[in-house]
């Protein structure tokens, strides 16, 4: 089973929060794979990264520049996992039928609306009966805070 955060994000949007765990998630030596609603999205994290000042540079790819082997990051709109990534990101409320095969999952969700928040526990109740080991973080002013 994986073990699964769910990022309650209330100061920022994924794209201000998700450099900051992607840099972690390469100095653990581990690949990620992004889950996203659609190729748009894809195409905006993509940018977004790019544009990222911390960390400086996140080395990453997307179906538009192929060679999925060769990224520690991979951005998608769809379920393949083409550079062996051992840690998922899902936003935009995507779901992952296949978190079993990650060590680690980080559901961010947006926590200013109130149909991503109702999504993500329902995300949550749907990871507990599967038997994941969950956490629940929450950003504030001073960083992320893990509720008990």
């Amino acid at each position: 089973m994986a073990e699964i955060g769910f990022y309650h994000l209330t100061r920022s949007a994924a794209e201000g929060a998700l450099p900051a765990l992607l840099g972690r998630t390469l100095a653990a030596s581990r690949r990620a794979v992004v889950r996203v609603r659609d190729s748009a999205r894809a195409a905006a994290i993509d940018a977004a990264l790019w544009q990222a000042a911390e960390p400086l540079w996140l080395p990453h790819g997307t179906a538009e520049t192929n060679e999925a082997d060769l990224q520690p990051i991979w951005i998608t709109a769809d379920d393949g996992v083409p550079n062996g990534a051992l840690y998922l990101f899902l936003l935009d409320g995507v779901a992952a039928a296949d978190a079993a095969r990650f060590e680690r999952v980080f559901d961010l969700f947006d926590g200013n609306d109130a149909e991503a928040v109702a999504a993500a526990r329902l995300r949550w109740t749907d990871c507990r009966s599967a038997g994941h080991a969950l956490a629940y973080w929450r950003q504030e002013p001073k960083g992320w805070v893990r509720a008990a």
